[in-house]
C-alpha cells in the first residue's frame, strides 16, 4: 500500500522527538551497555499512553528478562523478574539497543544465576570452566 492509497492520517511527531516502529526497531533487539558487553535481549516495552490530544504514545521503559520459556510454554512471567530499564537510560537504536553509563544491568540474569547455581552446578565438571 502506498502513501497515496493510505487514508490513515500521519502521525504527529513532536519537534526533537524521533518516531519509531517498535516492533521493528526495538522488540527483541539486543541490549548493550555502555562497555560494549550485551546484557539482554529487549522484552517488552512500557509505554505511557496519551490520553487525548494529539501526543503519540511514549516509551517510558525496556522491560528485560527471560521471556523464552513463557514463548515457548505459554504464560506469563511474573512482572518481578523483569528488569526495568528507563528509557532516557537509552544512548542510541541501531542493530541493538545501546545503553548510557549508569544503567543498572546487573539484575536481568536472574535466570543464567539459577541455572548456573540449581543444575549446571550439579553436572560434574559444572563449577568451573572448560580447559
Amino acid at each position: 500500500m502506498t502513501h497515496v492509497d493510505n487514508d490513515l492520517p500521519d502521525a504527529p511527531q513532536p519537534a526533537g522527538a524521533q518516531l519509531i516502529d517498535a516492533r521493528l526497531h526495538l522488540l527483541d533487539r539486543q541490549l548493550v551497555d555502555a562497555d560494549g558487553e550485551p546484557v539482554g535481549i529487549v522484552d517488552d516495552l512500557e509505554i505511557e499512553d496519551a490520553h487525548g490530544g494529539d501526543a503519540p504514545p511514549t516509551v517510558t521503559a525496556i522491560l528485560t528478562g527471560q521471556m523464552l520459556f513463557t514463548r515457548i510454554f505459554g504464560g506469563r512471567q511474573p512482572r518481578e523478574h523483569l528488569q526495568e530499564m528507563r528509557w532516557d537510560l537509552v544512548d542510541r537504536i541501531g542493530t541493538s539497543v545501546h545503553l548510557r553509563p549508569g544503567a543498572d544491568t546487573r539484575g536481568g540474569l536472574w535466570v543464567e544465576h539459577w541455572l548456573r547455581d540449581r543444575i549446571i552446578s550439579r553436572i560434574p565438571g559444572g563449577k568451573h570452566a572448560a580447559e
